[in-house]
């Protein structure tokens, strides 16, 4: 029996070259920079001087007399006080005069003994161990504490980011094709 003559169909597809390579990404982020500044801590103590105040005009008076007001200040007042002594002797002697009734008061008795010149006022001051007065002022110190101060400075740096793209290749390695082959014919008929 006879078989049809059949065409022969040959296909080649279509081969398609894709190269492509990753891209590149790089991330890089400088440190932070730190500025930082300190101010340091001041302890200041601030001292006064001491004031001693020595006083020896009492001394000065007890050894030749002191000044001249206190001199005259001094034999005033020993005037007034030997003024009065001599009026409490006299007051004495006249009521022993007033008593002339008993033994032993007599004129010559009571007259006789005030035969002595009363001394002339002192004119300088008693002797003392307290005759030079000593002050001492003292104040206390004047402290004062300033803290430290630190300034910090955080400068912070932005990521640095770089991309670099890679590469995409794509083309035809092959293209389709078709391919129609006919049956051999027969000429001979």
């Amino acid at each position: 029996m006879r078989t049809l003559p059949i065409v022969q169909i040959k296909t080649t597809p279509t081969v398609l070259h894709i190269d492509a390579d990753l891209g590149q990404q790089s991330i890089r982020q400088p440190k932070a920079e730190l500025q930082m500044s300190t101010t340091p801590a001041k302890f200041i103590v601030e001292s006064h001087p001491i004031k001693l105040d020595v006083d020896q005009s009492k001394a000065f008076a007890a050894y030749n007399g002191g000044s001249m007001f206190e001199m005259n200040s001094r034999i005033y007042s020993g005037f007034q006080q030997q003024f009065l002594r001599n009026m409490a002797e006299r007051v004495e002697q006249g009521n022993q005069l007033a008593a002339i009734h008993r033994p032993g008061n007599t004129i010559a008795n009571i007259v006789g003994t005030n035969w002595q010149s009363k001394p002339f006022p002192e004119t300088r001051a008693p002797a003392s161990y307290d005759n030079v007065d000593i002050r001492i002022e003292t104040r206390a110190p004047d402290v004062r504490f300033e803290s430290a101060v630190s300034n910090l400075n955080v400068i912070v740096n932005r990521p640095e980011i770089e991309y670099q793209r890679g590469k995409l290749d794509i083309y035809v390695k092959q293209y389709a094709s078709i391919q129609f082959t006919p049956p051999a014919i027969d000429i001979g008929l």
